[in-house]
């Protein structure tokens, strides 16, 4: 089943050393506990953490799992739900009455942020570009499905879609929870975005719950409450380059921090000998083909969702002055010649 349209490589994985694979004790001796969900998403949800037993790590994630699929049913564009008035309802109907439909206070404040992230990147992140999305979408997939057929979609019809992708149009009525779409075929896609949001959701509720020393690794994006054990968490940024005999090229410490990989080597078809990724450009109408990677360390996953889609899309200057619209991020590039570019402090955060 396909539910919200993925923008973002699942490139980043966790990685925990030897010595904390096994359930050992975090303080006060409590136990680690792993658990894993399929459902959300269209991917894989991964949450350890520390409790004093297995029931309470059982009741702690199944309050996760509740807010999975709420923020899931929220985001989806494919499919609708009884009593949400979710994104596909949105892009279904929210042109047709000049008053727009009434939505959940959650997502108007998600697409409040998705306003935000649109002003700060110059238009690179963009959920409006549905309309473009999904004709690559269904070019990939077809691709996918019969590689010795696989096609690009024709410039004219992505120009064609690319003038249904003004997020003005996108009208939020933040006082009375009402969006409405000025124009027909203005189609929101979330992908870039979602996941990150989510993630810094759980972790909010986590800590309003009193709870501590958890991390979630939802599809990649990874965010670390408190501690693994009395240590920092360990994450471990996959090597882009598959050809390669190194799996890892850095070891990454957390704690209370994000880390978001974007690529070009997972979610993508060939044609002609040629790879395309999932990740568009605006001012090219075609995927991105600057970089392998690149990683974003932040205290706020869905910034890290942000500044890693456009990062990958901006040449390294460009990208560098992005950076400092999001005080304390870091990010690491990976070219496509395996080399690997820094911002000033992201090796603050490569475990020793």
């Amino acid at each position: 089943m396909k539910l919200i349209n993925r923008t973002k490589a699942i490139i980043l994985i966790l990685i925990l050393l030897p010595s904390l694979l096994l359930s050992g004790c975090g303080k006060k001796g409590k136990e680690k506990f792993t658990s894993y969900y399929y459902e959300y998403f269209d991917t894989v949800t991964q949450i350890i953490g520390y409790a004093d037993s297995k029931e309470e790590f059982d009741s702690i994630c199944a309050g996760i799992e509740e807010k999975l699929g709420y923020y899931h049913k929220l985001f989806d564009i494919y499919y609708k739900y009884n009593g949400v008035n979710n994104l596909a309802l949105i892009n279904e109907s929210a042109y047709k009455e000049e008053e727009g439909i009434e939505i959940d206070p959650e997502l108007i404040k998600f697409l409040l942020f998705c306003k935000e992230a649109y002003e700060k990147t110059d238009g690179y992140v963009n959920v409006a570009m549905g309309s473009v999305l999904k004709i690559w979408h269904h070019y990939r997939e077809e691709g996918i499905d019969d590689p010795d057929n696989a096609s690009l979609p024709d410039k004219k019809s992505l120009i064609e879609a690319s003038e249904l992708s003004d997020i003005n149009k996108l009208i939020i009525d933040e006082k009375n929870n009402r969006v409405y779409i000025k124009e027909k075929g203005v189609r929101l896609d979330v992908g870039a975005v979602a996941k990150g949001y989510t993630a810094d959701m759980i972790y909010n509720y986590l800590k309003e719950e009193g709870v501590n020393d958890y991390l979630i690794n939802l599809g990649g994006n990874i965010k670390a409450l408190g501690l693994s054990g009395g240590k920092k968490w360990v994450a471990g940024i996959e090597n882009p380059d598959k050809g390669s005999m190194e799996s890892i090229i850095e070891y990454i410490e957390l704690s209370d921090t994000a880390i978001v990989t974007s690529g070009s080597y997972q979610r993508y078809y060939v044609v002609d000998g040629k790879s395309y990724n999932h990740i568009i450009d605006k001012d090219t109408l075609f995927p991105a083909d600057n970089y392998l990677s690149v990683s974003v360390i932040t205290d706020n996953s869905a910034n890290g969702d942000v500044l890693s889609t456009a990062l990958f899309i901006l040449d390294i200057e460009k990208g560098k002055e992005l950076l400092k619209e999001f005080p304390g991020a870091e990010a690491m590039w990976v070219l496509k010649d395996g080399t690997k570019i820094y911002s000033d402090n992201f090796k603050d955060y490569i475990m020793k």
